[in-house]
């Protein structure tokens, strides 16, 4: 999920573009989604709730692992996203997928009791996170298990050997984020809200490496730099000359295998329902 704006898109926008661009975020996240989803117990036959599924990279692969005995509703506000996804659907032959068009930042969840939820950086974007965390919970059984991947400092999102221009980038993007009413860091107010809000933690791991040019993983933080600047220069919060020094020096970090990239800093939450 991006950061929303006030109407029915994103601010990364819902083009092919950005579904490009998730599609690379989720084949570097899978291996973390698979492995929290099993520790989490998501099973065969079973009803899964994906809060904010885009345009359904980890829907299908939670389709393919509840089966043709279990479900998966998928959320989401972009209609070009979920027709991505129902194109996947045709494409795959998924019939254990309902997708539900509604705003996660004030539209009630559907009238559901399932058992599990997965929600990936959507808690970050929404206006009013807490209230969403609350009615995940009428959603969900007694017992039922959460997974979250949530950023808890995204300032660590940073080059060795430094760079300052870089480092620049980074804190505008979340400066902006704030300003459009998100919260960079909001895994550690979910560490809070949990507990007093009905479900109890089991267990937390926090996420970040520190990866070269030639790790795959380079690709997903490279991926969103193009876009990012180009929305800090639509707000103004880049001059469009800034915003191509950014460009040019990542892309020139991408070049020496000795540069090294710290990511972004996420925190992998899993919780049960109480």
């Amino acid at each position: 999920m991006t950061p929303s704006t006030t109407n029915d898109d994103y601010v990364l926008g819902t083009g092919d573009e950005e579904i490009r661009r998730l599609g690379i975020q989720h084949s570097v996240w899978r291996r973390y989604a698979l492995d929290a989803w099993r520790r989490a117990g998501f099973d065969r036959g079973q009803h899964i709730i994906d809060v904010g599924c885009g345009p359904g990279y980890a829907t299908v692969d939670l389709a393919a692992l509840v089966g043709a005995t279990g479900r998966v509703t998928a959320i989401d506000r972009s209609a070009h996203f979920l027709e991505a996804l129902a194109a996947r659907q045709r494409a795959e032959r998924l019939s254990n997928v309902t997708a539900v068009k509604l705003d996660l930042a004030d539209d009630p969840l559907p009238s559901i009791v399932a058992d599990g939820a997965w929600s990936r950086w959507v808690f970050a974007f929404v206006s009013q996170p807490r209230k969403l965390l609350q009615r995940l919970h009428g959603a969900l059984r007694v017992g039922a298990p959460v997974v979250f991947h949530e950023y808890f400092e995204y300032g660590t999102w940073r080059l060795a050997p430094r760079s300052t221009t870089f480092e620049e980038f980074v804190q505008r993007v979340m400066s902006t984020w704030r300003a459009d009413g998100g919260e960079p860091n909001v895994a550690l107010d979910l560490l809070g809200w949990l507990p007093a809000d009905g479900f109890r933690i089991v267990e937390v791991r926090p996420i970040v490496e520190v990866i070269s040019p030639l790790d795959p993983m380079w690709e997903w933080p490279a991926s969103f730099v193009t876009s990012g600047v180009r929305r800090l220069v639509a707000l103004k919060s880049l001059t469009a000359e800034r915003g191509n020094d950014v460009i040019r020096d990542f892309a020139e970090a991408g070049k020496r295998p000795a540069v090294r990239m710290i990511t972004p800093a996420v925190l992998e939450i899993i919780a049960v329902r109480e």
